[in-house]
């Protein structure tokens, strides 16, 4: 599954598996994120995505006049 010779470089949340991998055993740079320190962040990785994509929502609607 590894493209990337990461080798132990972190974990990894795997959007096509929707689990945690690491070492030689990730999937593709395409359908990962991270790396990240433990695999409880990793665990997380859909949660930071939601909140910074809200987060930049909220800036984009402030910059356009948008926001209430």
């Amino acid at each position: 599954m590894n493209d990337s010779g990461l080798g132990g470089a972190g974990y990894f949340w795997c959007l096509r598996d929707h689990r945690v991998e690491s070492g030689d055993q990730v999937c593709p740079a395409q359908y990962r994120l991270g790396p990240y320190a433990t695999a409880d962040e990793a665990t997380r990785a859909l949660d930071k995505v939601e909140k910074r994509n809200a987060d930049w929502d909220a800036e984009d609607a402030r910059w356009t006049g948008e926001a209430s």
